[in-house]
């Protein structure tokens, strides 16, 4: 289990993040959303340790997450960002099965055992990626690298997952692959997940909770249907939605109301 308690960082005298808290239990997946710099992926950074807050901390397992060594953390929590950064090229399984180096017991080439290679070919399976595991990762699709990028991050097994924007810039269909994945990861595996997105509608169809922010605050946190009301997407937003059910799923479906100008 993954806590933030009360955190707030800092980037000198500005307050990225003020105040946040939340838990973020196995099988679960919280949703957090936002506008632009509402502090989103810096709360995302600090959940990893990658940010030390100001105030307040962040507990793993009933333990403060500055007692974790880097290793220790990377085998616990994988981050999936918005760019994978590829500084040389590989192929999909080489990238793929670079995500078990934090259970290394050496370092050097050959240092996969059988375990790893096992592993990393399950999880290309479940990700639909076993026909392109000899491809240049440059050689992708948007979706196909993104699918990859999520391979990499479930192939360390680690019990929390952190998704930065997991599905920008996809179509449709590749953006319900991605957090279907996800979802099916942590309803499986017990695994859970923070996911940032812009998409509103993403976030209420594949949440349990949301986690709403406003210029580095929390403005609500809670179940979907608590969360995405009018009132408070017109709070953060500036801007008049209409939110009924999903005819199929029952959660709330956010439709824009846009003024026409005369």
């Amino acid at each position: 289990m993954l806590e933030a308690r009360d955190i707030t960082v800092t980037y000198g005298s500005r307050r990225a993040v003020s105040g946040v808290s939340l838990t973020l239990r196995p099988g679960n997946v919280i949703a957090v959303i936002g506008p632009n710099g509402a502090g989103k992926s810096t709360l995302l950074r600090s959940l990893n340790g990658a940010l030390e807050p100001a105030t307040g901390e962040i507990i793993l397992d009933e333990r403060p997450l500055t007692t974790y060594s880097r290793r220790s953390v990377a085998r616990r929590i994988s981050v999936v960002a918005q760019e994978a950064d590829l500084r040389f090229p590989v192929t999909v399984f080489e990238f793929v099965l670079g995500g078990r180096y934090a259970w290394a017991s050496n370092s050097g080439w050959g240092w996969e055992t059988a375990r790893d290679v096992s592993v990393a070919s399950e999880v290309l399976r479940e990700t639909q990626l076993e026909s392109l595991s000899g491809r240049l990762m440059n050689e992708l699709s948007g979706g196909e690298r993104q699918r990859a990028v999520l391979a990499r991050a479930l192939a360390t097994e680690a019990g929390v997952l952190l998704l930065d924007e997991p599905t920008a810039n996809l179509d449709l269909a590749h953006q319900a692959t991605i957090l279907a994945l996800v979802r099916k990861r942590c309803d499986t595996r017990e695994t859970s997940a923070l996911v940032i997105t812009h998409d509103i509608n993403l976030a209420a169809e594949f949440s349990d909770r949301v986690l709403l922010m406003k210029e580095g605050s929390t403005v609500a946190v809670g179940p979907p249907g608590d969360v995405l009301t009018p009132a408070l997407l017109r709070e953060v937003f500036a801007v008049e939605v209409l939110v009924d059910a999903h005819p199929v799923s029952g959660v709330p479906r956010i439709t824009p109301v846009h003024q026409t100008l005369r």
